[in-house]
């Protein structure tokens, strides 16, 4: 399905944000942390990781690329369909885009937010975001936008393909010897237990966390897989608040006891080679690994890949053809768990939908 004309008249990709230099990386974390009572020497920890790599993160370089590669497909089928930048804790700032957006007289815009799943991080988030937006262009006195959220993806067709082709990849890549002592370990950031049972509906049960799982079991079953792992990295909250486990680097020590001399790790929840996949699979993982002997083959991540870039435009092109926020039944999926979060100007998905996550 490729429809002839955009249904909008430009796409904002909505990310994260990362800094990018060494001054930036203290406000930034500040940005992501405020009201979370997060200690300082937290902050410190987690900024050591960026200044190992310059005080720069890869995020924004990497999201650049998504968007050239996006330009050069949607010129490709002849569509003027600009595409802004904007970021929720870091330059440029979606508020500043938001103006430009109006500025530039555009006034129906799809949104992709660069993450694949539901829960309230991953997707409501992104919503209040879209909702802030529109009251910052109320406050300056510009012209009304309509912001139209793209679905989540995590189980769209072209994103399972792109990752089981790298994910076989990485398999060609080993001797016979690796693969006959090797084990499939899929990874995804860790979240509390708390918000991962509030993730979605309550009928859904833990939205989140099933996501992963069916994109995981997706994957492996394009390379006829059915015996694998999931786990879960990047945690970075108080040793007594329950997260989802195991972490990463504890398994992948259990797997050494238990004989794996070999691990393919594919980050199916990242979209990106940002700094939690550079830094905690391709530094700690990598070290912990190396000091049992393990050899670690990580899986590249999809953001760069035609197939990618195609999803995206498929995006657009369900919405096109009568895919609304909240209707998904044109969606092209292969999973079953449900599918949440797709709004008109940051409006609540449903009542009781990932319930915000609580300031302190």
């Amino acid at each position: 399905m490729t429809v002839s004309a955009s249904p909008f008249d430009a796409l904002l990709v909505l990310s994260f944000g990362g800094p990018e230099g060494p001054d930036d990386v203290r406000p930034f974390l500040e940005n992501v942390t405020a009201g979370r009572g997060i200690p300082p020497e937290r902050l410190d920890e987690v900024g050591a990781h960026y200044f190992h790599f310059g005080g720069v993160s890869p995020l924004n370089a990497l999201n650049r690329e998504i968007i050239a590669n996006l330009e050069q497909a949607i010129a490709e089928r002849g569509w003027q369909l600009p595409i802004y930048f904007g970021n929720r804790n870091w330059h440029p700032f979606g508020t500043e885009t938001a103006e430009r957006i109006a500025r530039d007289g555009h006034r129906k815009v799809a949104v992709f937010a660069t993450s694949a799943w539901g829960g309230y991080s991953g997707c409501k988030q992104y919503n209040e975001d879209i909702a802030q937006l529109r009251a910052h262009l109320a406050e300056q006195g510009l012209p009304e936008v309509e912001f139209v959220k793209l679905r989540q993806f995590y189980d769209h067709p072209l994103f399972i393909k792109a990752f089981a082709e790298a994910t076989r990849a990485a398999f060609d890549s080993l001797s016979s010897q690796q693969r006959e002592h090797s084990r499939l370990v899929f990874t995804a950031h860790s979240i509390p237990t708390a918000a991962d049972e509030a993730s979605g509906l309550p009928a859904d049960g833990p939205l989140y966390s099933s996501q992963v799982g069916e994109a995981s079991r997706l994957v492996a079953a394009e390379l006829g897989i059915t015996d694998y792992d999931l786990v879960w990295q990047s945690r970075s909250g108080a040793p007594h608040i329950p997260w989802l486990e195991p972490d990463i680097v504890d398994h992948a020590h259990e797997l050494h006891e238990a004989g794996v001399t070999t691990l393919i790790v594919c980050p199916i929840g990242f979209i990106s080679d940002h700094i939690e996949v550079i830094w905690d699979l391709d530094s700690e993982l990598q070290t912990a690994a190396t000091a049992d002997g393990q050899h670690v083959v990580r899986v590249g991540t999809p953001g760069p890949t035609a197939e990618f870039t195609s999803m995206v435009l498929s995006l657009i092109d369900e919405y096109a053809a009568g895919l609304r926020p909240g209707n998904y039944e044109l969606a092209a999926r292969l999973g079953t768990t449900p599918l949440r979060g797709c709004t008109r100007n940051g409006a609540p998905c449903a009542e009781g939908c990932c319930p915000t996550r609580p300031r302190r």
